[in-house]
């Protein structure tokens, strides 16, 4: 049977839960970022308790910063920019959300920001329209205003190349989830742009050693390498000596297998395991549950759909509804 969890206001445009499940965050078009609550821990309703002025163009994508730093999320509004804000309780007044940074470019837009923490660092990706990608670094964690620029690159396999200005529509960013002593940060990303060498998805790792970022891994096979892509999602892992990668394009959602033990040229392999197809949309946003088992996604179609492989490694999709309105 189903149940309404909570009731979102008109003009919802995007949300996020945050790490826990246990708070909802709304962005909405005419630029305000509403927080959901559950007021009774055995309930599983939630009702809002906060809400707070983003900005006049509309609020596109809200991302939770890991709880080890606060409750804050980012917000990417309609003209471009990303800002970070924070719930703080100054002079025993109210709880409130208040703004404490922005980023933003005066020739490009923000297109997708993440996340990740290593080795109790936190670190944030930035991905832009001209084809930028920035990687900051939280200075002070008890300061979220406080950030240091670490790197600046394009999304090619030839880490030192670079292109003229592109025109990039979209792009997805998901950081490995999960990393062990001695592995190296590493994140995934892909663009949907005009310009075909930046388009498919890489692996970026950081080389600690010569303190840069490098891609190790191309997630697209040599006739599919122009293929603008729409998401990207890194499945946690639980034991396995493999890493598996979600990336949807046109032609449907590849499931990739990525190695963990580099070649002589400190590069990872791969192998497309699976893809999944045969339905007519476009996939906007995936997200894996926490075993890396199972991957929802959602389109232009407005279907949700589960994926799930059997024993024997055959992916299919185990579920597909349609939330109610």
């Amino acid at each position: 049977m189903e149940k309404s969890l909570a009731t979102l206001d008109n003009g919802t445009t995007c949300s996020a839960w945050n790490y826990s499940g246990q708070r909802l965050a709304t962005g909405s078009v005419d630029g305000t970022l509403s927080i959901f609550d559950s007021c009774d821990p055995a309930s599983t309703s939630f009702k809002c308790t906060s809400k707070a002025r983003v900005g006049e163009s509309g609020v596109v994508k809200v991302v939770w910063i890991p709880p080890l730093f606060g409750d804050a999320v980012a917000c990417i509004d309609g003209n471009g920019s990303s800002s970070l804000w924070e719930e703080l309780a100054e002079d025993a007044q109210a709880v409130e959300w208040k703004h404490c940074k922005s980023f933003q470019s005066n020739s490009a837009k923000v297109l997708d920001v993440q996340f990740g923490v290593f080795r109790t660092i936190l670190k944030m990706v930035v991905a832009y329209s001209g084809g930028q990608v920035k990687v900051y670094e939280l200075s002070n964690p008890l300061e979220l205003k406080n950030w240091q620029l670490q790197a600046e690159f394009q999304n090619l396999t030839d880490s030192v190349a670079k292109l003229a200005k592109a025109s990039c529509f979209s792009a997805s960013v998901s950081w490995n989830p999960q990393r062990g002593d001695g592995q190296e940060m590493s994140f995934v990303l892909g663009f949907n742009s005009d310009t075909p060498q930046l388009n498919s998805s890489k692996v970026w790792e950081f080389d600690l050693d010569h303190q840069r970022w490098v891609p190790v891994a191309e997630l697209a096979l040599p006739e599919d390498r122009k293929d603008q892509v729409f998401s990207v999602a890194w499945a946690p892992n639980i034991g396995r000596p493999y890493e598996v990668i979600a990336v949807a394009t046109h032609k449907g959602i590849a499931i990739w297998h990525l190695g963990s033990n580099p070649d002589t040229d400190g590069r990872l392999s791969v192998e497309r395991v699976a893809l999944l197809s045969g339905y007519e949309a476009e996939v906007w946003q995936m997200e894996w549950d926490m075993s890396g088992m199972t991957l929802a996604t959602t389109g232009t179609d407005g279907m949700v759909r589960l994926w799930q492989s059997n024993l024997n490694g055959i992916w299919h999709e185990q579920a597909a509804f349609e939330p109610a309105t």
